[in-house]
């Protein structure tokens, strides 16, 4: 049986929230990679941020589970999480690092390593874990500082010995990936051998939103000052949304809402000169890419904004900040609202500007 993490070979990573989250553990996964040669690593993840392992270079396999301890739409079913538990079991692991933000628990997922045999488990912890984790590191998290995300699942890992000189955020492209968003863009009508940007409108939660239509001043003002085409993006869900963002940004501008995948998406990312974006996962793609990101912050919690990246981020201060909420709950909505399209396109032409002007250096 294996006693140390020097000799863990088959290590599963443990991540079941959303894809932002699981793009910033990529650097603390890394780290594990890095840190034993021929290590390999099995990502647990969630069926909605599961399709993204396939585009991270450092992940070998990936198992999709949607745990009852974290947030779904739909009913669990308990026979599903035994099958987990004998699933695991039987791919022998050697240990397993749990990821969580600090105000999730990881007591359910460490009480699912233990039952499936896998004899060293890493993870924050606020209460005592007893014999669940072998390697327990105390939450610290809020007081005194709220780290990073990133930062957080780095100095977690490096408490088993497991650190990298490459602190990025890590998401590979395909060139088959690049050659067909190159072509739904052609065909959509866009050049994309001339220079635009992505506007993402859209995310999860109503407290993350800025309002649609100061989106589409902001790409038309840009369009215009800058001679940027405008891609507008989102799933699905959000077509009609990106539609009136697209006809509000004027003629250089068009949707591709719910007509890419996921790898696709992250190509149109990886091309654009620029990314504006609610705090949602299109923000962690573009810091993942190298992409520069102009992010407009609501302040529901400090520990989320772009990691590695060119970047802006954009919010008001308001005494209700970090409050966790998917819904604002004083109903102002003022940390994102009280942001104007003059300072958004401010900010967009600076970075541009930055940006070229130190490739010009």
């Amino acid at each position: 049986m294996t006693t140390t993490w020097a000799e863990a070979r088959n290590v599963l990573c443990v991540r079941l929230d959303n894809m932002g989250d699981l793009l910033m553990t990529t650097p603390a996964i890394r780290a594990l990679k890095e840190s034993l040669p021929g290590r390999r690593i099995t990502l647990l993840a969630s069926r909605s941020s599961a399709k993204a392992a396939a585009c991270i270079p450092e992940v070998d396999e990936v198992i999709a589970y949607d745990a009852p301890w974290m947030k779904h739409e739909k009913a669990m079913d308990p026979l599903a999480d035994l099958e987990m538990r004998d699933e695991l079991q039987r791919r022998a692991f050697d240990a397993a690092a749990i990821f969580t933000v600090y105000s999730q628990s990881s007591l359910p997922a460490a009480m699912l390593c233990y039952l499936a045999g896998i004899p060293l488990r890493l993870a924050h912890c606020r209460e005592n874990p007893y014999h669940l984790l072998t390697d327990w590191v105390r939450e610290s998290d809020p007081a005194p500082v709220v780290r990073h995300e990133v930062r957080r699942q780095l100095d977690l890992v490096a408490t088993v010995g497991a650190r990298t000189q490459d602190e990025h955020l890590s998401f590979r492209v395909s060139p088959a990936g690049n050659g067909r968003a190159a072509m739904k863009l052609e065909e959509s009508g866009l050049d994309p051998s001339r220079p635009f940007i992505v506007v993402h409108p859209g995310a999860t939660a109503p407290s993350r939103r800025w309002r649609p239509e100061r989106f589409a001043q902001v790409a038309r003002e840009l369009s215009m000052l800058l001679d940027f085409q405008v891609v507008v993006t989102g799933d699905a869900s959000e077509r009609e949304l990106a539609e009136a963002v697209r006809r509000g940004a004027g003629p250089r501008a068009w949707s591709l809402a719910g007509s890419l995948t996921l790898e696709e998406f992250a190509a149109t990312i990886e091309m654009a000169s620029l990314v504006l974006s609610n705090n949602t996962g299109a923000v962690h793609l573009a810091a993942a890419l190298r992409t520069p990101v102009v992010d407009l912050y609501a302040l529901t919690n400090p520990q989320h904004t772009p990691w590695m990246v060119a970047h802006r981020v954009l919010s008001k201060d308001v005494p209700c900040r970090n409050c966790y909420k998917s819904v604002c709950p004083e109903g102002h909505h003022l940390c994102l609202d009280g942001v104007a399209v003059d300072e958004v396109v401010a900010a967009a032409a600076d970075l541009w500007l930055e940006i070229h002007w130190r490739a010009a250096a």
